[in-house]
């Protein structure tokens, strides 16, 4: 990457960690390999995850992951599967796991300033006895992200309280225009703008949640 003269970049760990300095030991010594029972307990209680990946070439992706709480079934104490449901199709995450397995996935519970994050090795899984239970209005996922955990810790609140994320007198949602027109400003579409109004609207969505 070629950096702006006007920028002054790091370029060494050593540099780094001189700016820096070096993280307190409660941090280096909170990294688990394991599901703690409260590990457990978030996992349960968490309705979304980010998921990131990279591929052979270092291409980065991270894709949102939502569903009702404890949608991550637990296997055993060393590993957790994540269910896909109907997207867009496009698989970026998924095709990247195919050509690197490493993953990383961030957990948040709704009015918690902490995050539970896993760091693993991601497996793609068409079909496994547990998919049962993963069953959603219906729908049984036809694919499953099954990751083994190499690196689990729980991460501070200060970045989410910095950022306001759960205080509702902070959101300014319409400080933005509708997202149809977002798309149309930015892509090209057949569609006309009102057409992509309708295919973007909260009832539009829900017809598809699930593969309706």
């Amino acid at each position: 990457m070629t950096v702006a003269p006007e920028f002054t970049a790091i370029t060494s760990a050593a540099e780094l960690r001189e700016l820096l300095g070096t993280p307190m030991q409660r941090a280096i010594d909170k990294e688990r390999v394991t599901l703690h029972a409260w590990d457990r307990e978030w996992l349960a209680r968490s309705p979304f995850c980010l998921i990131s990946t990279s591929d052979a070439d270092g291409n980065c992706d991270v894709s949102p992951k939502g569903d009702p709480p404890g949608f991550v079934h637990v296997i055993d104490d060393t590993t957790i599967a994540v269910p896909d449901r109907p997207g867009n199709r496009r698989a970026d995450g998924f095709l990247n796991v195919l050509s690197n397995p490493h993953v990383g996935l961030i957990f948040l519970v709704p009015g918690r300033g902490e995050t539970l994050r896993i760091n693993g090795r991601a497996t793609l899984v068409r079909e496994a006895p547990f998919f049962d239970e993963m069953i959603v209005k219906g729908h049984r996922p036809r694919l499953a992200l099954v990751v083994e955990i190499e690196q689990i810790f729980f991460h501070c609140a200060k970045a989410l309280m910095r950022s306001k994320l759960w205080k509702p007198e902070s959101w300014e949602p319409e400080a933005l225009p509708p997202h149809a027109r977002i798309v149309k400003d930015v892509q090209y579409t057949e569609e006309t703008l009102e057409q992509l109004e309708q295919h973007y609207t909260e009832a539009s969505y829900a017809k598809k949640l699930y593969g309706g």
